[in-house]
């Protein structure tokens, strides 16, 4: 039985919130936060498997120092390359 959408994308948010590293936290947590809405499902579903990647092996293919591996999702890595943080005051 599939899950419902807005379960799903509370869940991503979730898991984008708490990577581990609070380098990956604020980035991830900032990205769901503005694009989690508009994703489609396939999106979605790469969304997802970037999530489980390492956090050092995001990084590196982000700031270029290493190759994405083939079908990891491009639209949402360019989405996430293209992304800019920025802090909301408190």
């Amino acid at each position: 039985m599939a899950e419902p959408q807005d379960i799903r994308r509370k869940r991503l948010l979730f898991r984008s919130q708490h990577r581990g590293t609070k380098e990956c936290d604020l980035l991830l947590g900032s990205f769901a936060n503005a694009h989690l809405a508009a994703m489609t499902e396939q999106q979605l579903d790469s969304y997802e498997a970037l999530l489980d990647v390492p956090d050092a092996e995001l990084f590196a293919w982000l700031g270029g120092r290493a190759a994405e591996p083939e079908g990891c999702g491009r639209d949402v890595l360019e989405l996430l390359k293209n992304f800019k943080f920025r802090q909301s005051t408190l």
